[in-house]
């Protein structure tokens, strides 16, 4: 039986064991629709990789492979990059990989890039008020959220999360980049807010939603009579899976 695609999902990578984990309960999500949806009575192909901090360069991940997927009949590979903003990776880093790639394999097997997942704003808007719904609705006072993104350094890719944050009637702060957590947690303090929440614009919990947790608690030590909720990162869930779907042809 000839499957007429593989998928490979692309992560930026991580020394925390945790987002890759998440990462193939994702892929395992994901190759259970592309089969209800293909009606295929074999499971499609869908591989996890990493952009840094793996073994292999990416190239040579996505390589490999595709020489597998060719091996059971696929002549194409969709590669999905999830990452929620369109910086360098995105724009640069990647596509240069799969360049690499593709002078290695020649024509044995289509390279199809697909669009980043930040991409579906809509979806991604409407998984974030849902993780921040049972907050508003089990603690009293007037919330003020905060979406939390890494950020970019690259021109315009951070306006994605500013319109994030006006659907979700939020503020933008940034991880590696002004305005950063603590500017933003002071501003609103200093304007007089007492009830904050932090919304992490973040796929899977790890080291950065493990230090933006320790800010909240050592913020609330200085300061007893903030409240300050934070909520989870997106997370492995059959509504992202249904997004990645979506980026698919």
């Amino acid at each position: 039986m000839k499957f007429p695609s593989a998928y490979l999902l692309v992560s930026h990578g991580s020394r925390d064991p945790r987002p890759e984990v998440a990462m193939q309960g994702l892929a395992g999500l994901l190759r259970d629709r592309l089969q209800e949806q293909q009606g295929q009575s074999r499971l499609p192909m869908v591989g996890t990789a990493q952009l840094e901090l793996h073994p292999l360069p990416l190239h040579q991940q996505i390589t490999d492979f595709a020489s597998r997927a060719c091996a059971v009949g696929c002549d194409r590979l969709q590669i999905l990059p999830l990452f929620l903003l369109e910086g360098v990776h995105v724009m640069e880093d990647i596509p240069a990989e799969i360049a690499q790639a593709h002078q290695i394999l020649g024509t044995t097997i289509q390279l199809d890039l697909r669009p980043h997942l930040g991409s579906q704003i809509s979806g991604l808007s409407h998984l974030l008020q849902s993780a921040i719904q049972p907050l508003q609705e089990s603690k009293s006072g007037d919330r003020q959220w905060i979406v939390l993104s890494h950020g970019s350094r690259r021109p315009g890719s951070n306006q994605v999360v500013e319109e994030m944050a006006n659907r979700l009637q939020a503020i933008p702060a940034y991880w590696s980049i002004s305005p950063n957590l603590e500017d933003r947690m002071n501003q609103l303090i200093q304007a007089g807010h007492r009830h904050l929440g932090i919304l992490p614009y973040f796929l899977f919990p790890g080291g950065i939603t493990d230090a933006i947790g320790q800010i909240a608690r050592e913020q609330s030590q200085r300061q007893p009579e903030l409240q300050i909720q934070l909520a989870e990162p997106i997370g492995t869930t059959p509504e992202l899976a249904e997004l990645i779907l979506a980026l698919t042809a």
